[in-house]
């Protein structure tokens, strides 16, 4: 279980929707604040630490993807967009951002909440994992250095590459299960908990921008193959530290 009464910022233009999250999820002991755009969204990051941001898409000024985009290259904190119905280039717009979930409007309630919990969990586990000793938490592969417990990857030339939260899991899941063929839904389950509406796209997403931050390497593709009707394998030698 997660700690008893995070506290999450909703970020939405619509005053209908703020209301209505902040009311469901107060009822389950989570404590909310809310902001309207991205100007409102700065001010209450200023004076408050937040567990987790809702942030919706469609916001005046700034865009919802923007925003994700700045948070993430500033911080860590887990970011669940809200999204057009429908709307797959949205999801994987803020997906490539280094959004952790999303959820189409309208929602459940009790569906935001189950992703909420979710979020928070994996979250809580990867600062865990940050804590323990990195001499067991260290892969090599080609010239590369994955180190989980700091959650960095090096490159050859010893140049720190820098990954989503989403881009990181799905590598360190793929170095740690080398030669071993994983398909979208397993890759989904080990890094996302397969949420009910997720989608194989996603992951063939967070391929694609993990190939294009190896390229330096003139094996990249070969790191990770693609196995038509499949998934992908993970081609590399891998060594632990």
């Amino acid at each position: 279980m997660v700690d008893a009464q995070p506290n999450l910022l909703v970020v939405d233009d619509d005053a209908e929707t703020r209301n209505l999250v902040r009311r469901y999820l107060e009822r389950h002991s989570i404590r909310v604040s809310t902001a309207r755009d991205g100007q409102e969204l700065a001010l209450r990051l200023k004076h408050g630490r937040f567990d987790l941001v809702i942030l919706d898409v469609m916001l005046p000024g700034a865009d919802g993807f923007s925003i994700c985009r700045d948070l993430r290259a500033a911080s860590k904190i887990p970011i669940i967009m809200l999204t057009a119905m429908n709307e797959l280039s949205d999801r994987v717009v803020g997906l490539e951002f280094g959004a952790d979930d999303y959820i189409s409007k309208p929602f459940e309630p009790r569906e935001l909440l189950a992703r909420i919990r979710a979020v928070l969990r994996r979250n809580k586990i990867a600062s865990s994992e940050e804590r323990t000793d990195s001499s067991t938490r260290v892969w090599h592969f080609e010239g590369w250095l994955l180190d989980v417990s700091r959650r960095r990857i090096l490159s050859p030339n010893k140049v720190l590459v820098t990954l989503t939260s989403a881009e990181f899991d799905l590598l360190t899941v793929l170095v740690t299960n080398p030669n071993r063929v994983l398909s979208r839904e397993q890759l989904l389950d080990l890094t996302q908990g397969r949420s009910a509406e997720a989608f194989d796209r996603s992951i063939d997403v967070l391929i694609s921008r993990i190939r294009k931050k190896l390229q330096n390497n003139a094996n990249a593709q070969e790191l990770i193959r693609t196995i038509r009707g499949t998934g992908y394998q993970f081609m590399a030698k891998v060594e632990r530290a």
